[in-house]
Formats: structure tokens, sequence, C-alpha cells
């Protein structure tokens, strides 16, 4: 469908000076040009505003990083980095300013014990972002292992943990499978936005609910054993 600028902003609810300024930025094609001053739109333009609106507001992604992702819009977003990277950076959970250390430096600066680093690794309790790719968020893990040794309870437990990430990263690259087959200009920003809403918010969600169902339980028991008493 073709539409007026002003049908573009009842639609997306952007306003019309910020749609001329993403075609000015290359964020957006051109309007098609009926007379020099009859402009038409189309659904790209709609699609687009939509990914774009969604990442600024729910990624935080800038206007510079967001124009670098669209330039490879045209390709798979399974074998595009450009297309890739808000989201591996998101999901690495480092931040970009974070201070990063080779393994031999990371075991000296944090004081860990080498031989429990390798264990931790081998074992697939810690996964670092690379193989010489060591930063704080790591020194948590091992802070947590070791206060579960000091209380004296086996943290081999936590390896079911590992076994539903890795089944749990497997699912997710499946369904990110399916979704690149059905990857059109017309669905572009629905099928990011499934991506990233299915990754930082259904997963936490089901997450936690199921958590604090099952505390739920255990809380109601103990309430119902101390009134039998």
């Amino acid at each position: 469908m073709e539409y007026k600028i002003s049908e573009l902003v009842a639609l997306t609810h952007i306003p019309k000076s910020t749609i001329l300024y993403y075609i000015k930025e290359g964020l957006l094609p051109e309007a098609h040009k009926l007379k020099s001053n009859v402009h038409r739109y189309n659904d790209e333009h709609v699609e687009l505003l939509k990914y774009i609106k969604y990442m600024q507001h729910e990624m935080g992604s800038s206007i510079e990083q967001i124009r670098t992702i669209l330039k490879h819009k045209n390709q798979s977003f399974s074998s595009s980095f450009a297309m890739l990277a808000p989201l591996m950076q998101t999901l690495s959970a480092v931040p970009e300013e974070a201070r990063r250390f080779t393994k031999e430096e990371f075991a000296d600066h944090f004081d860990v014990d080498k031989t429990l680093l390798d264990k931790l690794l081998e074992d697939g309790f810690l996964v670092p972002t690379g193989m010489d790719d060591f930063t704080e968020k790591e020194s948590s893990i091992i802070r947590l292992v070791e206060d579960f040794i000091e209380v004296g309870v086996d943290y081999t437990q936590l390896r079911r943990y590992v076994v539903h990430a890795r089944e749990l990263a497997q699912l997710e690259h499946d369904i990110q499978t399916q979704l690149c087959k059905k990857r059109t200009d017309e669905n572009f920003s629905t099928l990011w936005k499934i991506m990233f809403e299915m990754l930082f918010n259904a997963k936490p969600y089901l997450f936690s609910r199921y958590t604090h169902q099952e505390m739920l339980k255990v809380l109601q028991n103990e309430i119902d054993h101390s009134y039998d008493k």
C-alpha cells in the first residue's frame, strides 16, 4: 500500500519531522515522488519505522548503530554480524566499558584458585565470551561456587543449570532458523521484535514466574503444616 505522510505518522506514531530526519540520515528510503510536492510511502517505510522505534526505545540503540544494521537489512539475520551485533552485545551481558582480562591476568587480579578455575571452565560453569576474554562476570560465578563450598553444599548441583542452558540455547537457535525462513521485507521488524522479546522478555518472565510458583508452594505448605500442629 501507499501512504501519505500524514497516514504514515498516524500508523507509526512517529512525528513527520522525525520521519524526514530518518530519510535524510539514510535510515529510510526516499519517498515515491508522484509530483514535486506529492510524496507517497509504502509498507517498507512502516516496517522500518517500527524497527527503528523498537531498537531505540527497547534496546537503547543509537542512530549510528541502527544505520549500520540497516545497511545489511537485506541479508539473512542469521548470517550478518552487523544485524546480530546489538543482540550479541546484550546477550553477553558484558558492558562495552567492562575491564577485560586474559586468563592469567584474571586469576591473579581476582585471586582465583587456578585449579578451580580450570575445573569450572571444563565443566561449563564459566562461559567467557572468548578463550582469553574474562571479566568480572566470571568472577561473580566463581564467588558463588566458593560460597557453595564454604557452606558444605555440593556446587555440582548447579550442573543442571549448565545442561538446561545448553538445551535452551539449541532451542533458541532452532526458533531463529524458523524465523529466518519466514523473513521478507514486509515482516522485517516483526521478526526482530520476536527475537528480542523472546530472549529478553519471555525467557526471564517464564523462568522467574515458575520459580515464584515453586517457592509459593513451599511457603503454602509450611503455613498449612503450622496450622496442623
